[in-house]
This record gives structure tokens, C-alpha cells and sequence, in this order.
């Protein structure tokens, strides 16, 4: 670690670093015993999909998503998501969560259900900005799943976010390849898609794979768009960023305007032609974010009032851990948060983009594979060599917010990262392809079932006391009487409502 780092990190009060926060956020598909989708609706004695603070649904009804609040330990982050998870597995009967991010065997597109939130108007607007994802991407694409990493630290202003997102964009490869988890996926993902693949255990294989592959969530199968790919957002500022978000949610887009808002019968396709439909649509590994008020676009609460913390969204449900992601995770990107903020952070150019792009790829796709280069300032570099050097200089790190935080774990998780890197066949894309290959006869559906199984016995026989039962049975019923409350406030019609909403002065300060 350079002395300049870690002249920054001797200046970073322990009140400050006592003031780290963070949050999870968990996607999973519901499925079937037999490993379908579950087309059933959200459980109604989950609450309300549209106001429930900590369960929810992503893109499809059959795609859950759990929200913790805010934690000063990750311990107690890992503890909420448990109790999370315990609650639903009640609500849900005989379905589980499916554990990994590439999905289970999936019907047809059209059949995989839209996420539904009521009749009110933010309701019908959440549906159709999902019919319009479903026009853009197709449906498959969004039943993939993650987890999303909120992190903040008391005392940053906007500069220093943005120099922290700047530096996670550069060295997120180092997540790809120690956190990946989606080294294969089933054939039927990929059924008349091109595709780079190869099939695991014969011609006739039912799951596909690449034999270095990290994530092939973050991959070109991935959250990936073209037409997005054409977005060079800048992050060398709060003004840069928005200004880039700005354009992409205000201009109209000629494939996206053949879509139409509308087809010939008056359903809506889309909530507006614009390259982003609202700013939710942007794909990246880390977003700034800010908590919004009732009504406000995202984009003018961070004109407004700034950024309040950071998204990190390149995470695999892992699914060797029952919740999809452990304390010990969530320590390591606490370290990895800080050396991002702590170390020099250049702006951003189009050129670098395009680069860091390529390595995201090139990781996602090849992580694993011996001597693999990626691209740095000065040429290629040896990404494992790279990433050994990056978890030297957490050390100093680590052991801070151990001391401070009285929590030997932190150092523990990076030995544990380090342990790693030396022995690859320790790092989760490898103990995946490894049991599939091994124990699941060259199944990925057969491997991530018995997975889910497990995480589902195991969160049900966990201890679950009768108070925890009753807070989340109020929490259900509150929401569904605000989800009414809502509808029974709705006035306008629905096309006054979206148009107001989009309007481009929303967006300003």
C-alpha cells in the first residue's frame, strides 16, 4: 500500500469508520419443487409488493427481492437478511428460492409473468416500465439475479463518491473473479440465441458453460444492452453524470420509438421512447445513489441534495450460502469500498470506458484461465498478479477496521480472499463447475435444485421465535393498507400521470 494511501487511512477517524453503513439487496426466482418457475402471484401474506420496506418483486412476479435496512456491523446485516428469508420460506409453502443468479428452466418468454403492484397509478407504471424492459431486452434476460451491496461512510461529499466509483470501475474485475459465481447456465437460457458456450457432458448436455468462465451474469449473457453500450457516461462528477442521464432519458430513441408508448389496441408497451425509459434502466456495476421522497425522480434527488451512498451491483447470489451472501462478503467489500475512496482516483476518460468494459467482459468470461491479461493504463497486465497486489494493499485496511471495529473477521475474510487467488479452485466458479461436474451428473439445474433445498431446510429449521413471526405479519398488513390508501387517493387518469411524471423538468434542481 502506497504511503499516500496510507496516510489517508491514518486520517480517517474510527468515529467515521464506526460510521460505515451497508445494505443488502437480494433477487430470487420462486420456483417449483420440480424446478419450474412459479407462476403463482406474489403471497398475499408477504404484503404489498408496491410499499412492503423489505420484500418485494424485481422484474417478474416470480422474481422476489429482499431488502435489509441499514447496519452498522455486517454481522447484523447477514442477521436481518436470515430473519427475511425465514419469514418467506413460511409464506411460500412448498416453493423455494432459487439460490443462483442464472435462472431455472423458464417457460416460454411471453409466459413469464410482469411483476404486478396494484391498480393505482405508480402501480400500472412499475408494470409497464417492466413491458417495456420485456420489448428492449426480452424477459429472460431480467430473470437473472444479484445482489446489490448499498455502502456509505460519514463525511463524503459528491467529489469523493465519484473518485470512489471511478476506482470500483477499474478494479471490480477483482469481485468478478473472487465473488462470481455463474460459471454455467441451463441450455434452455441460450435456446435460438448465439452464443459462446460450451456444452458440459456431450452433445446432448443440458447445461452450458466456459471452462474459465466467473460470472456470466456479468457477461455478454448478462445485464448487456448495445444500445446502452453507446452511453459514455462519465462519473467525473455529479454534473458529468447527470448530464450523460439527462440525454439518455429525454431523447427520443428510433428503435425504441417503433416499440411506440402504445400499440394499436391502446396497451401500453413502454413508459416512454427514450433510450432510458426512467433511471433504473441504466445498467452498471455501481451506481451513486440518495433515498428519494414520494413522486421524485432519482435524478433530481442527487442534483439536489447529492450523493447519500453507493450501489454495488456486479454481486452473484452465491450458492453455497444460504441467503445468497455472507457477513464475511460483505466485510471484504467494506475493504475494498475504502480502497477505492483512499487510493488516486484520474478522471474518467471515453477511452478508459471502453477498456474497462473489455476487462469485464474478458474476466466475467475467462477469469480463471491461467496467464489471462487484462488492460491497464500502460498495457496488458496479468490479471491474477493484479489482483494479488490489490489484496496487499487491503491489508493495512483490514486490520484497521478490525482494531476499530473489534471484528478479526475483516482480516480473516482477506486471508480467505488471498488463500484464494493461490489456489483457484477455491474461488466459488470453480466449486460450482466442480459440483456440477462431479456430484449433479453435468447438471446445472440438478446442482442449483439441491442447493436451494438445502438453503431452504436449513433456514427453516433455524431457531424463529414467535415475536420475529408477528413484526413481519404487522409489516404485511401495514403495507397492503397503504398499497389501498394509495389507490383509493388516485384521482388523475394513468396517461396524465406518466406524462407528468416524465417530465423532462422533473429532472432539474
Amino acid at each position: 500500500m502506497s504511503s499516500r494511501l496510507q496516510q489517508r487511512l491514518a486520517r480517517l477517524s474510527a468515529e467515521r469508520l464506526r460510521g460505515m453503513k451497508r445494505g443488502v439487496e437480494k433477487e430470487s426466482l420462486r420456483v417449483l419443487p420440480g424446478n419450474g418457475l412459479a407462476l403463482t402471484p406474489h403471497a398475499a401474506a408477504l404484503g404489498s409488493a408496491l410499499t412492503h420496506p423489505c420484500i418485494t418483486t424485481d422484474f417478474s412476479e416470480s422474481q422476489i427481492e429482499l431488502i435489509t435496512g441499514v447496519h452498522g456491523r455486517a454481522a447484523d446485516c447477514e442477521r436481518e437478511l436470515t430473519e427475511i428469508h425465514q419469514f418467506v420460506y413460511r409464506a411460500i409453502g412448498e416453493e423455494r428460492l432459487w439460490v443462483a443468479s442464472m435462472p431455472c428452466v423458464l417457460p416460454a418468454d411471453e409466459n413469464i409473468p410482469l411483476g404486478r403492484y396494484g391498480t393505482s397509478n405508480i402501480a400500472r407504471a412499475k408494470s409497464v416500465y417492466r413491458m417495456g424492459l420485456s420489448h428492449r431486452y426480452g424477459r429472460r434476460m431480467q430473470t437473472i439475479s444479484g445482489i446489490h451491496y448499498n455502502w456509505s461512510l460519514p463525511g463524503l461529499g459528491n467529489e469523493e463518491y465519484f473518485a470512489l466509483i471511478r476506482n470500483f470501475r477499474r478494479h471490480s474485475f477483482l469481485l468478478l473473479l473472487l465473488f462470481g459465481a455463474s460459471p454455467a447456465v441451463s441450455a434452455s437460457f441460450v435456446e435460438g440465441r448465439p452464443h459462446e458456450l460450451q456444452p458440459l457432458g456431450g452433445e446432448a448436455a443440458t447445461t452450458l458453460y466456459l471452462p474459465y468462465a466467473t460470472s456470466l451474469r456479468m457477461g455478454r449473457l448478462g445485464y448487456q444492452s448495445d444500445a446502452q453500450a453507446a452511453l459514455a457516461v462519465s462519473y467525473n462528477s455529479l454534473e458529468s453524470y447527470a448530464s450523460s442521464l439527462h440525454g439518455a432519458l429525454t431523447r427520443p430513441h428510433p428503435p425504441y420509438e417503433r416499440v411506440g408508448v402504445r400499440n394499436l389496441g391502446g396497451e401500453y408497451n413502454q413508459l416512454a421512447t427514450s433510450l432510458l425509459q426512467i433511471e433504473n434502466e441504466f445498467y452498471g456495476t455501481i451506481r451513486p445513489k440518495r433515498v428519494i421522497r414520494p413522486g421524485e425522480r432519482p435524478l433530481h434527488a442527487l442534483r439536489e441534495r447529492g450523493v447519500e451512498y453507493v450501489e454495488v451491483r456486479c454481486m452473484d447470489l452465491d450458492p453455497f450460502e444460504p441467503v445468497g451472501i455472507s457477513a464475511d462478503t460483505m466485510r471484504l467489500l467494506d475493504i475494498f469500498l475504502l480502497h477505492c475512496l483512499l487510493g488516486p482516483s484520474p478522471p474518467d476518460s471515453p477511452q478508459e470506458i471502453v477498456r474497462l468494459g473489455q476487462n469485464q467482459h474478458r474476466t466475467a468470461a475467462r477469469g480463471r484461465e491461467p496467464g489471462l491479461t487484462i488492460r491497464g493504463e500502460v498495457g496488458q497486465l496479468p490479471l491474477l498478479g493484479w489482483a494479488e497486489q490489490l489484496l496487499q494493499d487491503f491489508e493495512p485496511i483490514a486490520a484497521r477496521l478490525a482494531a476499530v471495529l473489534e471484528d478479526e473477521r475483516y482480516l480473516a475474510t482477506l486471508e480467505q480472499a488471498q488463500a484464494a487467488l493461490r489456489s483457484p479452485d477455491m474461488l466459488p466458479s470453480a466449486r460450482v463447475l466442480r459440483a456440477v461436474h462431479q456430484e449433479h451428473d453435468d447438471s446445472y439445474v440438478g446442482f442449483v435444485q439441491a442447493c436451494s433445498q438445502a438453503a431452504r431446510v436449513h433456514l427453516l429449521t433455524l431457531p424463529y421465535a414467535p415475536a420475529l413471526q408477528a413484526r413481519f405479519e404487522q409489516l404485511a398488513a401495514e403495507s397492503l393498507a397503504q398499497q389501498w390508501a394509495i389507490e383509493a387517493a388516485d384521482a388523475e387518469p394513468f396517461e396524465t400521470f406518466r406524462q407528468q411524471y416524465l417530465a423532462p423538468e422533473r429532472l432539474e434542481v
